[in-house]
C-alpha cells in the first residue's frame, strides 16, 4: 500500500501523517554543523495512536528507485524538532517531530509500519517526491546580469 505525502496513511492502530520534507547540506550551528555523507534528508510528519494500548514507533526506513533501503539517523543534534529514539504514543496520543536521513538527492518512499512482531508487522509506504526548493543552497543561481548593460573592462597595461 502506498500514500502521498500529506495524506493520513493507517497501518494498523498507527496513523502516519508525511507533511514535509527539507534538504540541507548541514545541520546544526556554525562550529556544532554536521557535514553529511550525502545530504540531509528531514521528514517532517505526526504519528497518532488510534488503538486502545501504547504503541512505539521504531527508526524507520526510506528506499530509493532501485530499492536500497537507508535506516533513519539515530542522532538528532543539529535538529530543532527532533522526534527522538524512544518513541512511544499513548492511546488517542498524536506525537509530531521531525526525523533524518543522510541519502544521496533523490525521490525516496518512507517505510512505515505498525510496529508489530515481524510475522504479522503492517507495512506501507509514503511517497517522499524530489522537492528541491526548500534547501537555499540548492535554489535557483542569481539572475544573469543582462547582455544589454555595459560590461567594465580592465584597464590595458
Amino acid at each position: 500500500m502506498s500514500f502521498r505525502m500529506g495524506e493520513r496513511a493507517s497501518v494498523g492502530k498507527l496513523v502516519f501523517n508525511v507533511t514535509d520534507t527539507e534538504w540541507k547540506a548541514t545541520v546544526g550551528e556554525s562550529a556544532k554543523a554536521r557535514i553529511p555523507e550525502h545530504r540531509f534528508l528531514i521528514v517532517k510528519l505526526s504519528v497518532t495512536n488510534s488503538g486502545s494500548q501504547q504503541a512505539g514507533v521504531s527508526l524507520l526506513n526510506v528506499y530509493n528507485a532501485e530499492g536500497k533501503a537507508f535506516r533513519e539517523s539515530d542522532n538528532g543534534d543539529g535538529i530543532n524538532n527532533w522526534m527522538g529514539l524512544l518513541r512511544l504514543v499513548k492511546p488517542a496520543e498524536t506525537l509530531q517531530g521531525d526525523i533524518l536521513f543522510d541519502v544521496p538527492l533523490a525521490s525516496y518512499k518512507l517505510q512505515i509500519t505498525d510496529g508489530g512482531e515481524p510475522d504479522n508487522e503492517i507495512i506501507a509506504y509514503v511517497d517522499l517526491p524530489l522537492n528541491l526548493e526548500t534547501d537555499p543552497i540548492l535554489a535557483e543561481p542569481p539572475a544573469i546580469p543582462s547582455l544589454t548593460q555595459p560590461s567594465v573592462e580592465p584597464p590595458k597595461k
